[in-house]
């Protein structure tokens, strides 16, 4: 479905739950799509799009543009920029100055690594901050997730992005500090919010970042 006026194209899909015509436009990619109820005519969708017109165009623009993982490039890595160089073996790794990789495949082999690293730094920041507020917690697993950087169970799971390891130690630190909370309150109130600020004062610098620059390193594109 095109977007007039523009050369962009809306993905439409028809849902049986939906109540009422909504739009997306990927915070990563820039693809828009639209949520249609079903039995609604073409037309009235095609006239949603229309009178939206300027709105996708302006969110298509804002999306950060896609980073490809390769040698003779850079990667964000633990918040600073670092150089992917060529290495010798079968596997990427983390040189202390370098990403060393071989020329076949980067990305997946740059990601497997940073699933690794992200493990490491988040188990030991999740282990820190359960035992200063007093709570166990269970199983943590590693996702690449788009919609969220870390969640928790009733059950005491934890879940998280491994894309946080892309980000500066200490925004990896808050959203660790910020899911351990959630074993204490399951939800997004004023006591939880008065948790998270004992776990990490002064945590707010540290979540804007991941507001304004997460788009960035889900961009990243590891191939």
């Amino acid at each position: 479905m095109p977007v007039p006026g523009t050369d962009l194209v809306v993905t439409p899909r028809v849902s049986a739950r939906a109540r009422r015509m909504t739009l997306r436009v990927g915070r990563t990619d820039g693809r828009v799509s639209l949520v249609v109820p079903k039995g609604m005519p073409l037309r009235e969708a095609e006239g949603f799009v229309a009178a939206h017109a300027d709105w996708i165009a302006r969110q298509v623009e804002a999306a950060p543009a896609p980073r490809r993982v390769e040698v003779g490039g850079t990667l964000p890595l633990m918040g600073r920029e670092v150089p992917v160089v060529e290495g010798a073996g079968r596997a990427a790794r983390w040189t202390g100055a370098a990403v060393a990789v071989p020329p076949d495949r980067p990305g997946p082999r740059v990601a497997a690594l940073c699933r690794t690293l992200a493990r490491t730094h988040l188990l030991e920041a999740v282990d820190r901050h359960a035992t200063a507020l007093g709570r166990p917690f269970g199983k943590v697993t590693l996702r690449d997730t788009r919609s969220r950087w870390g969640s928790c169970t009733s059950r005491g799971d934890l879940m998280f992005s491994w894309r946080l390891i892309l980000a500066p130690p200490e925004v990896l630190d808050y959203v660790a500090a910020h899911e351990v909370a959630h074993l204490a309150h399951m939800d997004h109130s004023a006591r939880f919010w008065d948790c998270v600020g004992r776990l990490m004062p002064g945590y707010a610098p540290r979540r804007a970042w991941l507001r304004r620059e997460g788009a960035a390193l889900q961009a990243i594109d590891f191939g």
